[in-house]
Formats: C-alpha cells, sequence, structure tokens
C-alpha cells in the first residue's frame, strides 16, 4: 500500500522568546530582550521578548519565550548553557565513540557495520539503554507511585480491568511535548536538513533515517493493525472505546472478523474515522483495545516485541542515530525522567504523526515509560490546538501547562492559550531544559 512518508514539512525555524513560571528578583533588559538572572552563573541572553515580556525572570538562550501571565525568577546569571558555571558532562560529537553507548551484536545491516564495543551481548536485556546520565538532585523514582495512566475525559468509557489511577485533577503542572525534532531526530535525517545544519554526514543521515522508517512501517503494519487503521485514524487511543463491548480477544481472530471487507474498510472511515455500522465500529474497537494491550505490555520491552533478528537490527540503529545526534535523545530522555520523577507533574506528547505510526515510533525511540498510551495525542486529523484543548479539559484549568516543542503550530497555539512554550532547535536547548528542571525553576 503506498503511504505517505512519516514526516511533515515543517516550517524553518524561527529562534523566538521563551517563558515559564516561577518568582524571582531581578532582571534587567538589552535590545527588547528580559535577562534573568540566577545564582551562581550567567546566561548572555534573555527569555523573555515583547510587549509580554516578564520582569525579573531568568534567561536559558535566546530562543525562548515570552508569557505574560506568570511572575518572575530570581538568580544570578551564567554564561550560555552554564559554559562556566556548569560544566556540561553530556558527551559531545567529539568524544562520541560506539563503545561508549551499546553492545556488540552479531547481526549486521548490509549498509552498517556492526558497531564494536567493551560489553558482552548477554549484557543485553532487550532493551536499549543510553549513556548514563550525569547524578542529578531530585529524588528517587523507587516508591513513586504510577500516575499518569488516566484516561481520557471527553469520550470513550474506562474498562473495569483498568487500575485506578489517581485523579488526573490532582496534577499541577502538564509538560505537553512535540515529538519529531523535539525529542527524537527524524524527519530532518530524511529531508537532510539535520546533516546541512550539524556538519553531519548526509549520505549516513539520510540512510539512518529511511532504515527507522522502515522499521517504524513494519512494526506499525505487522503488529499495530496499522493495514486496518491507516484511514480511521483516531485523536486518541480510547477514542472509540465506548463501542468496546468488552469481549474477550485472547483467541479472537482479526484476519477473519471481515473488518476490511469490500464494503466496509476506508470508505468507512471517513473525517474523524467514527462513521459505520455498531458491528464494524465494535471491530474497530477491538484493534485499538489489542493495540493498547500491546503497547502498555511491551513499552519496556521492545526487544521482545520485535523478536530475533529485528531485535539486533534495531538495537544497531539507535546505537547509531545517537552517535550522529550526539546523544539527543539521551539528553530528551533525561528531561522526559525530571519530569516523571515529580509526584504531580506529567509529560503528554502531541504529534502530527497518524496516532499508530506515532506509537511505533514511541516504542521503537524507547519513549514508552516516558508517555503512558493515554498520554499521546495524534493531531493528523485535527490539529494541535483541539489537541491542547482536550488536555486542558482532562487536567483542569488549575494546571500549568508548559509546551515544548520546535515548530510554529504548538508555538502559536502556546502563546493563544497563555501557555509557557520552550523552543528546542538543537540538544543545547535540552540540555539547558533538564537543567531548569533539576534546579525546580519550572
Amino acid at each position: 500500500m503506498l503511504r505517505r512518508r512519516l514526516y511533515f514539512n515543517h516550517s524553518a525555524h524561527r529562534r523566538s522568546p521563551i517563558a515559564f513560571p516561577s518568582a524571582v528578583s531581578r532582571a534587567f533588559h538589552t535590545e527588547g530582550w528580559l535577562c534573568l538572572a540566577f545564582p551562581g552563573s550567567s546566561i548572555s541572553s534573555g527569555i523573555f521578548q515583547g510587549a509580554n515580556a516578564i520582569t525579573g525572570s531568568t534567561p536559558f538562550s535566546p530562543t525562548q519565550q515570552d508569557f505574560s501571565a506568570y511572575s518572575t525568577y530570581s538568580q544570578s546569571q551564567y554564561s550560555p548553557y552554564y559554559n562556566t558555571h556548569y560544566n556540561s558532562p553530556y558527551i559531545t560529537a567529539s568524544n562520541i565513540s560506539p563503545t561508549a553507548l551499546a553492545t556488540a551484536l552479531p547481526y549486521q545491516h548490509p549498509e552498517h557495520p556492526v558497531m564494536a564495543t567493551n560489553h558482552s551481548p548477554e549484557s543485553h536485556t532487550g532493551e536499549y539503554h543510553p549513556p548514563p546520565s550525569p547524578p542529578t538532585p531530585v529524588k528517587d523514582h523507587e516508591g513513586v507511585p504510577a500516575r499518569r495512566n488516566s484516561d481520557g475525559k471527553l469520550r470513550g468509557r474506562k474498562r473495569a480491568s483498568d487500575p485506578a489511577p489517581p485523579l488526573d485533577s490532582d496534577i499541577e503542572r502538564v509538560f505537553i511535548w512535540d515529538l519529531d525534532e523535539t525529542i527524537i531526530i527524524f524527519h530532518s535525517l530524511l529531508t537532510g536538513t539535520f546533516s546541512t545544519r550539524f556538519g553531519k554526514d548526509s549520505a549516513k543521515a539520510v540512510s539512518l533515517g529511511l532504515w527507522m522508517e522502515e522499521m517504524i512501517f513494519n512494526l506499525a503494519d505487522s503488529r499495530l493493525f496499522f493495514n486496518d487503521l491507516e484511514e480511521c485514524d483516531q485523536v486518541h487511543i480510547d477514542d472509540v472505546a465506548s463501542d468496546d463491548n468488552g469481549q474477550d480477544l485472547s483467541t479472537y481472530n482479526f484476519g477473519t472478523d471481515g473488518f476490511q471487507s469490500p464494503t466496509g474498510g476506508g470508505t468507512l472511515c471517513l473525517g474523524s474515522g467514527v462513521h459505520g455500522g455498531v458491528d464494524w465500529m465494535r471491530k474497530l474497537a477491538f484493534r485499538y483495545r489489542r493495540v493498547k494491550e500491546i503497547y502498555n505490555t511491551y513499552k519496556n520491552n521492545v526487544g521482545g516485541l520485535l523478536g530475533s533478528p529485528k531485535r539486533e537490527e534495531w538495537l544497531q540503529l539507535r546505537r547509531e542515530m545517537e552517535v550522529l545526534t550526539d546523544l539527543w535523545l539521551t539528553q530528551a530522555l533525561k528531561a522526559l525522567a525530571l519530569i516523571n520523577s515529580r509526584p504531580n507533574c506529567v509529560n503528554v506528547m502531541v504529534t502530527t504523526t497518524q496516532l499508530i505510526p506515532a506509537l511505533s515510533k514511541v516504542l521503537l525511540y524507547g519513549l514508552g515509560s516516558a508517555f503512558p498510551i493515554e498520554n499521546i495525542y495524534s493531531a493528523t486529523k485535527t490539529g494541535k490546538e483541539s489537541c491542547f484543548e482536550r488536555i486542558t479539559q482532562r487536567f483542569g484549568r488549575r494546571a500549568v501547562y508548559v509546551v515544548i516543542g520546535d515548530g510554529v503550530e504548538e508555538e502559536t497555539v502556546a502563546k493563544k492559550k497563555n501557555m509557557p512554550f520552550w523552543r528546542v532547535t538543537c540538544r543545547a536547548d535540552l540540555e539547558a531544559l533538564s537543567h531548569a528542571l533539576e534546579l525546580d525553576y519550572l
């Protein structure tokens, strides 16, 4: 089946100011930028701009935003990305070696030789493990109960077998993430933007991007029913749950249930994907329920879902992508983990990728533990503003919402809804985000 690519044409990155909530003591203006002071260090450029500039706030990079509703921070200055005060322990492009990333594997892709490592293949348990991040002053994850498995409240019904999570209304801060070019590098590998901007091998970048795209589609088609659901896309995994009668699916045969009959399939999935007879809608709901079960079962064991030799191919691809991108994903995972370590904060994803390929991406990039499936929204059909509205209805108006992304759409919606926006244009922006989270500035 001929499909559209998994990436979309984003507008060129534009640096703009960023804002976030908290209280501070001193600030100063230079050339229209508001530069904030943090104790013990200095950043040369500010992060608030324009008529909505906040007095007494703190800069992280010249790319970050304005937000009029929040009070300010107080701290002394530090140089850009903590070059003087904060000596970054992260691996850079110049000192990354394959041996620092993962172990040797017997599988060898025709175009990508296996990379030598210092460890034995037996040390793998089926998951990719990024290099250890430096210690952070946050509390241990141990003992913190899972608190982000809440179902969407707009549509669908909660299955009786689901564990009872804490109320969404208890969440105090919601971090809304974009996916591509924010948490992961994918689209820009295929277009050549990443290699051009950061001086990487263009042919290698495109090759790795195509390799990952192939794995994403293979997983979506073989395990997540994308052939059935491509034309029946949903915004959220539970959007058709109200059509599910709770039937036991352990022996259900999806291949012979007539879902893709000549009079069904794509012709019934128009608009929001909710058109069709009762029987057909029940079969659609069965597929989304099974996708949810597979995601929850394998989100921490993607290697087990892929099986051999795909598991070895996937591990090799992940290692090579981390080398090429200077551990971009590792830095994003650190920020996500810092947020997840807080008892009343939650990570939510809004992506322009269709829901099923988006879930495939999340699994293959090792993000399953950071994003419960209920916290993933696809804006393909409705746009991001509609998704943001659903999220604010779910978690309530009293929560603070922080938007993290690289695109114009999420920035525009964030400004319209008076939400702080943190722009990510390079790995240093993620490093700055992690540092802000470590110091409880966000």
